[in-house]
C-alpha cells in the first residue's frame, strides 16, 4: 500500500478545527459538512461517506494512517463517494444522528464513526474502525449495490430513518414527584450490586471516571446517612486519584482506564472530564476532609492553567493520547529514564511507584501510580511523612523537567462553549471549598470572554471559539452548562449580573429548543438547518445529558427568581424521567441530583449585609448537599432577598419561602439546618 500525506491541500485546509486540519493533506478529497457536499452528492448521484472523529482519538489516527493516507483506497473513495469529515466536538448534532444509526445497525458505536448515506443525508450503512482490507471491501460492495440495486439501498435508508427518529423521542408516562425519593432508593438498590468493592468504580472494564455518577452517590450517601455508599465513593475516588489514570507528574486525568485497577489509561485528556472531576474532588473533600482530594483538585487545576488555557482566558478542548506515533509515550517511563531523571531520589521513586512491579506496563515502560497512601508509604520507607512530601515534590519537579524535553501530545486548541462552562463551574466549586481567589478570578475572566466572544447578534451563543472567531450555532448542552456556570458564579460572588445573564440565555433556549408537546428540549435550535432527525438527549453519560443539565439549571434559576414557570418546566421533565431511572441508574445520575433537590428539603441560605461574602466563605468547611446560597451586600432585586436588609450582616435559613429568624453567625445558621 502506498501511504502518503499529499502536498496538495484539500478543502479541510480552510477549516479551524484541529481534527479537520489533521486530514487536510490526506489524498482523500474531503469536504466539511455543508451545502457543497450535499449538492455534489445529489448532482452526481453518489453516496456520501460521513466520517466522524475528534483530534485526540487514537483509533481515528490509526484509521487515517491505514486507510485515508493510502493512495489506492483514497482514489476509490474519491471516485465513488462524496467524502465528508466531521469533528464530533464541533458538530455533536451530526454525531448524535449518525451514531444512533450505526448503533441501530451494529449494536455498538464509537469513534472513528463511518456512516454511508444517501445524497439527502439519510444513513444506509456504517460502523466504527475498519482495517484497510475490510474498508476496501465495504467501499466496493456498497458502491456496487448502489449502482445495481438502488431501491434496496433506499429501503434501508427509509427503515433507518424511522429508527433514528423514534430513538430521538422523549419518554412519556410520568410519575408524580412524590415518588422521587422511592425512585432514588431503587436506583441505589439496583446500582449497588454493580460496584467493584475492591478497586472502586463499576465491576467491569473499561472504567470511565463518570464524575456525575459519584457526585450523585456522594449526595445520596450524605442525605440518607448511608455509610456503605459513602465508603464506595471514597474507595473509588481514592483509587482513581492514586491510579495511572491520574497524571501524577503534571496533574489531570486521562479519559478512562482500560483495566479494573485504574492502572492503564487511554491517555488522552479531555477538558470536560477534568472540569467535572475538579468539582467532584472539591465536594468530596468538603464531605470527607481527605488531603488526597485537595491535592487532586489543585493539581488538576494546575494542569488546566498550565496546558489548557489560552492567552485570552478560554480553555482548550483536549490533549492527544499519542506522541511520537505511540500512545502514552509522553507519560510512561523506562526504569533507566527514571533513574537518569531522579538521580539521588531514584530509589525513592522506584519504591513509591513500584517500578518494574505493579507499575510495569509494556515495552519495559512503567505507568506512574501509587500503591498505598503517602502516610503508609512513609512508614514503610522509613521516613517521616513531612520528609516524604518534600522529596516527592523534588521528584515531581525532576520528572516534569525530563518530560518537558519530550515531544508533546497534540493540543486541540478550540474552545467549546459548553466545556468552558463546565470548567467555570469547576473553578467556582474549588474556590468555594479551598478559598483560592485567583481561581475565582480565572472563572470570571473565562465567563466574560465566553459572553463577549461567543455571543450571537440574537442574544444566543455560538458553539466554538478559536483564533478570535466564534462559529456554529450553539447546542442545548452549551446553553445548559453555561446557565449552570453563571448560577455557580452568582453563588460565590452574589453579583446579580450573572443571574440576569442566565435568565436571558434561558429564555433564548426556551424559545428555540423547547418542544411544547413533550416539555423536553431538542438538542438543536429551530434556527439551524434541519437534519434527518432532531436529537433529544435524555440519558446522562460521561457528560450529563443536555436535558438533565437544562432541567437542573431551570430549577435553580426558578428558585432564585421565585419563578414557578421555570421550576414547573424542570418538574415536568423529571416526572417523565422517574420511571426510567431505577432500571439504568448510571445513565440517569444527573436526573437523580435534580430528584434529590426535590425529594429532600432544599434550604435557601440568604446572606445580607456588608460582610455577606465573608459569611459565605464561612460555610466552606461544611458539606451541605441540598442548599442554594444567595445574598447581597446592599439592595437586591431577587424576591427572596427583598425586605431582608437589616442592620449589620445576617444569615436567613429559608425553606419553601419561609425563613427562620435571622442569625449573625455561620454556626447559628448551621444549627437551624439540622
Amino acid at each position: 500500500m502506498e501511504h502518503q500525506q499529499s502536498n496538495r491541500l484539500n478543502r479541510l485546509a480552510r477549516e479551524s478545527s484541529p481534527y479537520l486540519l489533521q486530514h487536510a493533506r490526506n489524498p482523500v478529497d474531503w469536504f466539511p459538512w455543508g451545502a457543497e457536499a450535499l449538492e455534489k452528492a445529489r448532482a452526481e448521484n453518489k453516496l456520501m461517506l460521513i466520517s466522524i472523529g475528534y483530534s485526540s482519538c487514537h483509533w481515528c489516527h490509526v484509521m487515517e494512517r491505514e486507510c485515508f493516507e493510502d493512495a489506492a483506497i483514497a482514489a476509490r473513495m474519491n471516485e465513488q463517494y462524496v467524502c465528508v469529515k466531521v469533528d464530533r466536538e464541533e458538530r455533536p448534532d451530526l454525531d448524535h444522528v449518525y451514531m444512533t444509526a450505526v448503533q441501530l445497525m451494529t449494536g455498538r458505536g464509537g469513534w472513528p464513526l463511518n456512516c454511508f448515506a444517501l445524497p439527502d443525508g439519510r444513513p444506509v450503512y456504517g460502523g466504527t474502525y475498519f482495517p484497510p482490507a475490510q474498508w476496501s471491501r465495504v467501499l466496493a460492495d456498497l458502491h456496487r449495490t448502489w449502482m445495481e440495486d438502488p431501491e434496496r439501498v433506499m429501503r434501508q435508508a427509509t427503515q433507518l430513518q424511522r429508527g433514528v427518529a423514534s430513538n430521538m423521542l422523549a419518554p412519556e408516562e410520568p410519575l408524580p414527584l412524590s415518588e422521587s425519593r422511592r425512585a432514588l432508593e431503587r436506583m441505589v438498590e439496583n446500582w449497588r450490586p454493580r460496584f467493584d468493592q475492591q478497586h472502586g468504580g463499576p465491576d467491569k472494564a473499561p472504567k470511565f471516571p463518570m464524575p456525575n455518577n459519584y457526585r450523585f452517590l456522594l449526595r445520596q450517601a450524605a442525605l440518607t446517612g448511608d455509610d456503605a455508599l459513602m465508603q464506595h465513593v471514597e474507595l473509588t475516588l481514592d483509587r482513581m486519584a492514586m491510579g495511572g489514570i491520574f497524571d501524577w507528574v503534571g496533574g489531570g486525568f486521562a479519559r478512562y482506564s482500560t483495566d479494573v485497577l485504574w492502572k492503564v489509561p487511554h491517555f488522552e485528556k479531555m477538558l470536560y472530564d477534568n472540569a467535572q472531576l475538579i468539582s467532584l474532588y472539591s465536594q468530596a473533600y468538603q464531605a470527607l476532609k481527605k488531603p488526597l482530594y485537595e491535592e487532586t483538585a489543585r493539581r488538576t487545576i494546575g494542569f488546566i492553567e498550565r496546558e489548557m488555557t489560552s492567552a485570552e482566558g478560554a480553555f482548550f478542548s483536549a490533549l492527544d493520547a499519542d506522541s511520537e506515533g505511540d500512545e502514552g509515550r509522553y507519560y510512561v517511563w523506562a526504569e533507566k529514564e527514571l533513574r537518569e531523571a531522579l538521580g539521588e531520589d531514584a530509589d525513592l521513586g522506584n519504591a513509591y511507584f513500584d517500578i518494574g512491579g505493579q507499575a510495569l506496563w509494556e515495552h519495559g515502560r512503567n505507568i506512574l501510580r501509587r500503591g498505598m497512601p503517602d502516610a503508609e508509604f512513609a512508614r514503610a520507607f522509613g521516613v517521616t511523612h513531612e520528609e516524604l512530601l518534600v522529596r516527592l515534590e523534588r521528584v515531581r519537579e525532576a520528572l516534569m523537567r525530563a518530560r518537558d524535553s519530550r515531544v508533546r501530545p497534540g493540543l486541540d486548541d478550540k474552545a467549546i462553549t459548553g466545556w468552558n462552562a463546565l470548567m467555570i463551574t469547576a473553578l467556582c466549586d474549588a474556590h468555594e471549598v479551598f478559598g483560592e481567589d485567583r481561581w475565582l478570578a480565572t472563572a470570571v475572566r473565562a465567563t466574560e470572554h465566553l459572553l463577549a466572544r461567543c455571543r450571537r447578534p440574537d442574544g444566543g451563543l455560538n458553539r466554538s471559539w478559536k483564533l478570535g472567531a466564534s462559529t456554529i450555532n450553539a447546542y442545548l448542552d452549551d446553553y445548559a452548562f453555561t446557565l449552570e456556570a453563571l448560577l455557580a458564579l452568582y453563588g460565590v460572588t452574589f453579583e446579580e449580573r450573572w443571574v440576569e445573564e442566565a435568565s436571558a440565555l434561558a429564555e433564548h433556549a426556551i424559545r428555540h429548543f423547547r418542544d411544547d408537546r413533550t416539555g423536553f428540549f431538542q438538542y438543536t435550535s429551530d434556527l439551524d438547518p434541519p437534519l434527518i432527525a432532531r436529537p433529544m438527549e435524555t440519558e446522562d453519560n460521561v457528560i450529563p445529558a443536555s436535558n438533565s443539565a437544562m432541567a437542573r439549571a431551570l430549577f435553580t434559576l426558578g428558585t432564585l427568581l421565585d419563578d414557578e414557570r421555570l421550576r414547573g418546566m424542570a418538574a415536568t421533565m423529571l416526572q417523565a424521567m422517574l420511571p426510567r431511572m431505577a432500571e439504568h441508574p448510571m445513565a440517569f445520575s444527573n436526573w437523580g441530583q435534580l430528584a434529590q433537590a426535590m425529594a429532600w428539603p432544599l434550604h435557601e441560605i440568604a446572606i445580607t449585609g456588608p460582610d455577606a461574602l465573608a459569611l459565605r466563605k464561612g460555610f466552606a468547611p461544611h458539606h451541605l448537599p441540598n442548599r442554594i446560597f444567595l445574598g447581597t451586600i446592599g439592595r437586591s432585586q431577587l424576591p427572596l432577598l427583598r425586605d431582608k436588609a437589616l442592620p449589620g450582616s445576617m444569615i436567613f435559613v429559608c425553606l419553601e419561602k419561609s425563613c427562620q429568624l435571622p442569625v449573625p453567625t455561620v454556626q447559628e445558621a448551621l444549627s437551624q439546618l439540622r
